[in-house]
């Protein structure tokens, strides 16, 4: 029996674990990449136009918890390696697993529809229109600029920046030997600040948060921190885990306000933290300066919220992204205020052949749960797992969206929020009960191969328009 042709959109870090289930499980599919080679934003200066990260770079998740389960990374690389060898890694995968071939490089997509009968028309930048049974969309979801909204009131005559276009200390402006304010407590902010902190670099660096965060460091007692946790049972219910990470916190590394930083106004895990192994010893330096919020820009003067204003001659914004799909159109499918209601973060209920992966901000790395929604998928698309309902797909979203909000401060940066071994445990076992709902029902293909008749000239469109509806009013 004939298997659904699939469309893969990027070939970054959640990409590649895609079609290496999609391929292992004889699946047709074309990956395209709007870049040259692999790795999106784990590619020092890509290509693709969108994927920007600055030169000093890595990993603030242990190694080990941001490798695939099936590839392990190597034992000789450092617990937090920068991006060079994670970047190798990444090409070792592809190589390892012969998927290069299968990737159209420089060739982005510029529009994705869904027809009426189902299919995905799909226009690439370069090539002819052509038609799959099922798109996975795995865009990234830190290339789109999120800027303050509203503006800060007056004008700033120096120059401006968001963390996105940060490389190196010169580029892309010169802060060298300059006055910079660095507004933001997310990893961003930390890293750019401890860099141009250091001697012979900036002259000054203030550090602007608009509220409190929890800073913590890479490591604790002489051990990387992530590994510390990694093996908490699934079912210690989270106030337990809260209270036992606080103390830690506290005691490990005291208090935010004691390092001039703002107090949190919330309980530990419920914002996501920033990690950050320098920036309390800088803080505790003078190298840094901590402000509260920017209230005004006066020319070569920022105003903060305690009265004070400095003199800066470059702002850096590390002020978040929006997640965005610009080959949908908006009418069809947008995540305003950066939320969309996804059955464990990649399913629409009532669209049975679109899958979202890696667009989650999990407390970890993405990698393995990327990994495993490309696993889900595969067995989805082969029979071999069934989802549920429409309708019980839209009660669990609720129940998720309705956790989260009771759990989380409100922001837009915590409306894709999982936490990394929980959600990793929840998938695996949605993927066992759906299994066996498809057995039960006889293994059935959820969707039908037609993408390829198109090609091949035998497609009667109005026939298939009308058998295919029958089958698609339903995400079952």
């Amino acid at each position: 029996m004939a298997l659904p042709k699939v469309c893969v959109i990027g070939a970054g870090s959640s990409g590649i674990t895609v079609i290496k289930s999609l391929k292992e499980n004889g699946i047709p599919f074309d990956c395209y990449e709007k870049g040259s080679d692999v790795g999106g934003n784990w590619r020092y200066k890509n290509d693709n136009g969108l994927s920007n990260i600055y030169k000093s770079l890595h990993i603030n998740t242990h190694r080990d918890r941001m490798e695939y389960r099936d590839y392990p990374m190597p034992k000789n690389y450092p617990d937090y390696p920068n991006h060079e060898p994670i970047q190798n890694y990444f090409l070792s995968y592809v190589d390892h697993f012969g998927l290069r071939k299968h990737i159209q490089f420089k060739n982005g997509i510029k529009k994705a529809e869904r027809t009426e009968d189902g299919l995905w028309k799909i226009t690439p930048e370069k090539g002819p229109v052509k038609y799959y049974d099922a798109l996975v969309v795995a865009n990234g979801h830190h290339w789109s600029e999120r800027w303050p909204d509203p503006a800060f009131p007056g004008k700033f005559s120096g120059q401006v920046i968001h963390s996105h276009s940060y490389v190196d200390p010169k580029t892309p402006v010169n802060c060298e030997g300059k006055n910079v304010v660095v507004l933001g407590m997310g990893n961003s902010a930390m890293d750019i600040s401890v860099e141009l902190s250091r001697p012979g670099v900036a002259k000054k660096v203030f550090l602007s948060a608009r509220r409190g965060a929890y800073v913590i460091p890479n490591y604790l007692f002489g051990k990387p921190l992530d590994k510390l946790t990694e093996y908490t049972p699934h079912w210690v219910p989270f106030f337990i885990q809260q209270t036992l990470a606080h103390l830690l916190i506290r005691f490990g590394v005291g208090k935010m306000e004691d390092f001039g930083l703002p107090k949190p106004d919330h309980k530990f895990g419920s914002a996501h933290p920033t990690i950050s192994q320098d920036l309390l010893v800088r803080l505790g330096r003078g190298d840094i300066k901590p402000k509260p919020v920017i209230t005004e820009l006066r020319g070569k003067k920022i105003a903060f919220a305690d009265g004070t204003a400095e003199e800066a001659d470059v702002l850096i914004y590390c002020t978040g992204y929006n997640i965005k799909f610009p080959f949908f159109d908006e009418d069809f499918l947008s995540a305003p205020n950066n939320y969309i209601p996804l059955y464990y973060k990649m399913i629409k209920p009532g669209i049975n052949n679109l899958f979202f992966v890696g667009l989650m901000q999990p407390l970890g790395a993405i990698m393995p749960l990327a990994e495993c929604q490309g696993k889900w998928i595969a067995q989805y698309l082969t029979g071999n797992y069934l989802l549920p309902s429409k309708e019980d797909m839209e009660k669990a979203i609720k129940r998720d969206q309705t956790k989260m909000q009771k759990r989380y401060v409100s922001s837009t940066r915590h409306t894709i929020q999982v936490d990394y071994d929980s959600f990793l445990y929840e998938m695996k076992e949605e993927m066992v009960t759906g299994k066996k709902r498809s057995a039960k029902l006889g293994n059935h293909l959820p969707i039908e191969a037609r993408a390829e008749l198109i090609s091949e000239g035998r497609h009667d469109s109005s026939k298939s328009s009308r058998s295919s509806k029958k089958k698609l009013v339903s995400s079952r």
